[in-house]
């Protein structure tokens, strides 16, 4: 069964850019990082899919249900956490736990009460008190505690520190175990790399790719470190060039190895780095070589 499921899914402002013929699949017990910078769409998508906005054109399916017809049944079996937490004013964060447990008829608060200790969330205060950090923790146990089968979570991590990121991931990973599909968005490559098996790049509204992570990571494009004097000009194939402190050249190549290594024997070097690139660099590179266009077939 799919998770999640668009064909050609479009979201219009007027004459502005939402998402547009966005086709995306997800199966089942994956762990899926949505990827893009702010503005990409991601957020657009997230809520398009959960029915807080109404899509232009397109179909979409969560669960196998789809998101026109069943939207009360999708959110029976999934958990949201938004990229922005907005709770009623005056409530105390047992209060509001409590409520968001009552919607889905949870009687049962030992997960709850655990997941309050793991994240060091005082429950007697108000929400009105919280920091922003201490608010998104609130949003995360009212996610989770019910245990859905799909949790779908938007820019997850923003607010939080350190120590209550990996908090976080420890108790994604915990119902990942249990078979909770987790599809969430982010602008940190870092914790996609780190978290994820399958990853999709999106930009103005795009797919520009999908795959498993570490495909992703084999463009074919290689990272070039040099040492030295080095006339750049008649390298081609490159992107991404940036000059260090140190004097170091850095760039992202695409073309044949033995090409480049021609070119760079004729000139003054001293020292010479070849690696993959972190899936930030390939992010980038996807970005200057798609153009925005989607050519993946998902």
């Amino acid at each position: 069964m799919k998770a999640i499921e668009t064909k050609n899914l479009t979201k219009k402002y007027g004459t502005s850019r939402g998402i547009t013929d966005l086709s995306l699949s997800v199966e089942a017990g994956e762990f899926y990082g949505f990827i893009g910078p702010n503005g990409a769409g991601k957020s657009t998508t997230i809520r398009t899919l959960l029915g807080y906005i109404k899509a232009s054109s397109g179909t979409a399916k969560i669960l196998d249900l789809d998101i026109e017809n069943d939207i009360d049944k999708i959110h029976e079996k999934t958990g949201y956490l938004p990229s922005e937490i907005t709770f009623y004013k005056g409530m105390k964060v047992k209060d509001i736990i409590k409520y968001s447990a009552s919607l889905r008829n949870l009687k049962d608060t030992s997960e709850a009460k655990r997941l309050c200790d793991q994240l060091s969330l005082d429950t007697e205060k108000k929400v009105d008190e919280l920091s922003l950090g201490n608010r998104k923790k609130v949003g995360i146990i009212c996610a989770v505690q019910h245990h859905p089968d799909l949790l779908i979570l938007d820019e997850p991590t923003s607010g939080l520190d350190p120590l209550m990121q990996r908090e976080f991931f420890n108790i994604l990973k915990e119902e990942h175990k249990r078979g909770s599909t987790i599809f969430f968005s982010s602008h940190i490559l870092t914790e996609v790399q780190e978290h994820c098996h399958m990853a999709a790049f999106i930009k103005d509204g795009k797919i520009l790719v999908a795959d498993e992570v570490e495909n992703l990571k084999k463009t074919g494009a290689k990272k070039i470190s040099v040492a030295g004097s080095l006339n750049t000009d008649i390298l081609k194939e490159i992107t991404h060039l940036s000059t260090s402190d140190d004097g170091k050249t850095t760039f992202l190549y695409n073309g044949e190895i033995k090409s480049l290594l021609y070119n760079l024997s004729n000139q003054e070097i001293t020292d010479i780095n070849i690696s993959e690139p972190s899936l930030e660099e390939i992010f980038m590179h996807y970005y200057d070589t798609k153009g925005g266009e989607s050519d993946a077939n998902l």
